[in-house]
């Protein structure tokens, strides 16, 4: 099977802004009277934004305290403060390897396409430096599911005219690998192998610094 596409998660793939989520979603907690640790954070991982301030919620015992329309200012204002601390953000905050791989892949016309639940991918590949490189951002709107559904990287695939086998997802999240194998394509894990190997990828690394073409398409290879 030739490789014909990368499609990559965005937070904890390209970069690293859970910090900032942490920050924002830490904040917002404490003004509701619910306190959230690191720990907790890691299941708000790969999620849409609406689906962490319900996980939170249901982790403060305040479920069905608020209106829809309380929740959805909650989120806005979660939003506004994270946005608001993306603006430290730098082309060196890129994680190690995934620019020299974008433009290996930019010289071998292969498309990389981005597949996140972020709204704001668009302004972090900006602040990166890496706009220019992707063929495609999937809009978290324009999918009536987020991960662990397939609906987004399906969309990306679909977006470049590329069958979702000819594919490989780069993932960091449980909830995205599985979203990555539901979608027929070939998962590459980033992180912590257990948690990632039962979530069903294919293979599994510590870090981006190994992800390159050449061990792309012999990883594609394998598993066709």
């Amino acid at each position: 099977m030739e490789l014909k596409a990368v499609i990559f998660d965005l937070d904890g793939v390209i970069t690293d802004t859970a910090e900032y989520h942490f920050i924002a979603w830490k904040q917002l907690a404490e003004e509701l009277g619910i306190a959230i640790d690191r720990a907790f954070n890691e299941q708000l991982k790969g999620i849409s934004r609406m689906e962490s301030l319900e996980r939170i919620l249901i982790h403060g015992g305040k479920a069905d305290a608020y209106t829809p329309e309380e929740k959805e200012d909650m989120a806005r204002r979660k939003n506004e403060h994270y946005v608001s601390l993306l603006e430290r953000l730098k082309p060196e905050d890129t994680y190690p390897g995934i620019r020299e791989l974008l433009l290996e892949m930019q010289r071998e016309g292969i498309p990389a396409v981005i597949a996140s639940a972020s709204k704001n991918a668009p302004q972090i590949l900006h602040a990166l430096e890496l706009t220019e490189l992707f063929s495609y951002v999937v809009p978290p709107d324009s999918v009536k599911r987020g991960k662990p559904a397939p609906d987004l990287f399906l969309r990306g695939a679909e977006e470049i005219g590329v069958p979702p086998k000819a594919c490989i997802g780069v993932e960091d999240a449980q909830a995205g690998i599985e979203a990555i194998k539901a979608a027929g394509m070939t998962a590459v894990g980033i992180g912590e192998e257990a948690a990632l190997t039962a979530s069903g990828a294919d293979v599994v690394l510590p870090d981006t610094t190994g992800l390159n073409v050449a061990f792309l398409r012999k990883t594609l290879d394998f598993k066709s």
